[in-house]
C-alpha cells in the first residue's frame, strides 16, 4: 500500500516548536563552544580558494576547492553510471537458474563485501590500476588532444594530465559499489511474484520479453528507494579515493586546510558542499520515487 504522493503537508505547531528548540540549542551549544576554544574565525581566504581570475582571458575560473567538487561530481557520475550496469548485470545473473552465473555473482559480491573499502581501494589502485591504465596509453592519448579536444575532456572528465587518476578513482569506487547495486536489484526482482513470470508465458513472451515488460517495470519500482541511497553513499565513499592522490574536494579541502591553517573554516565548507550534493540527490530520488508512485496509484485504479 503506497501512500498518497498527492496527499498535502502541513506544519502545524508542534513542527515550529520543535525547530525552535532545536535552534536555540544549536545557538547555546555554538556560545559555549566558542568561548572554550577562543577561535578567531578568518574567512577571508574562502574567496581565493573558491575562483581565480585568468589572466590572460579576464574571466573567473573555478580555484582549488571548486575544482575539487567538480571532480568529485564527475567522479560521481561515471561511477554511478558503471556501477549501475555492472551491478544490474551482476543481479539479474544473482536470479538465473543456471548454476555459473549465479557463482560468478556471488563470489564477486562475497569478495567484494567482505573486503574494507580503504584496502579494496589500495589493492585495486596499486596492483590493477597503475599498471593496467598506463599501459593502454590513455594518458599519452589524452595529451595528445587538440584545443577543442581539450575544452571537451575538462568538462567531461576533468584536466587530461590528470585523467589516469581520475579512471583509477571511477574503476575502483564503481566496482565496489556494483557488489551493492548487485543485492539490491537481486532482491528487487526476486520480490516479483512468480505468477507475473506465469502471466507472461500464458501470453504467448518468450523469458526475455517476460523479464524486460513485466518483472524489470516491477523490479526497478521496488529497488528505487535503496538504489537511491546507495547512490548518495557512492557520493560520500568518493573520499576515499583522496588517499590515492585523486584530487577531489577531500583531497583539495586537506590541501587548503594546511595550506591556510585555516582548518575549522574549510572543513565547515567541504562538508557544506558535500551536503548539498547529496542533498540535491536526495531531493531528485525522491521526486522520482514519488511519480512511480503516482505512475502506480493511477494505474492500479
Amino acid at each position: 500500500m503506497y501512500p498518497d504522493p498527492d496527499r498535502p503537508r502541513h506544519i502545524n505547531a508542534i513542527d515550529i516548536i520543535i525547530v525552535v528548540l532545536l535552534l536555540a540549542f544549536a545557538i547555546y551549544t555554538w556560545r559555549n563552544v566558542s568561548e572554550v576554544l577562543a577561535y578567531k574565525w578568518n574567512w577571508h581566504f574562502l574567496p581565493q580558494v573558491l575562483f581565480l581570475k585568468d589572466e590572460t582571458s579576464g574571466w573567473w575560473k573555478p580555484n582549488l576547492l571548486l575544482e575539487g567538487f567538480l571532480t568529485t561530481i564527475r567522479l560521481s557520475i561515471w561511477s554511478m553510471l558503471i556501477a549501475s550496469i555492472l551491478g544490474l548485470l551482476l543481479g539479474v545473473m544473482a536470479t538465473l537458474n543456471r548454476l555459473l552465473p549465479r557463482l560468478v555473482s556471488l563470489a564477486y559480491v562475497g569478495l567484494i563485501r567482505n573486503i574494507p573499502p580503504l584496502v579494496f581501494v589500495f589493492i585495486f589502485y596499486f596492483f590493477i590500476s597503475a599498471q593496467i591504465v598506463p599501459a593502454l596509453g590513455i594518458d599519452t592519448w589524452a595529451r595528445e588532444l587538440g584545443d577543442s579536444g581539450r575544452r571537451i575532456m575538462n568538462l567531461v572528465l576533468g584536466p587530461p594530465e590528470l585523467l589516469e587518476n581520475l579512471i583509477s578513482g571511477v574503476l575502483c569506487l564503481a566496482m565496489f559499489e556494483a557488489a551493492y547495486i548487485s543485492e539490491i536489484v537481486r532482491a528487487g526482482i526476486q520480490s516479483v511474484p512468480a505468477g507475473q513470470h506465469e502471466a507472461g508465458k500464458s501470453i504467448g513472451l518468450t523469458p526475455v520479453k517476460t523479464f524486460r515488460y513485466i518483472v524489470l517495470p516491477q523490479a526497478f519500482t521496488a529497488v528505487t528507494p535503496p538504489l537511491a541511497n546507495q547512490f548518495i553513499m557512492l557520493v560520500k565513499n568518493s573520499s576515499i579515493v583522496s588517499l590515492i592522490s585523486i584530487q577531489e574536494l577531500t583531497f583539495t579541502g586537506s590541501e587548503i586546510a594546511i595550506s591556510t591553517g585555516r582548518r575549522f573554516e574549510t572543513w565547515i565548507i567541504v562538508a557544506l558542499m558535500y551536503f548539498i550534493l547529496c542533498f540535491g540527490l536526495a531531493l531528485l530520488f525522491n521526486r522520482l520515487e514519488r511519480r512511480n508512485q503516482r505512475q502506480h496509484t493511477h494505474g492500479s485504479t
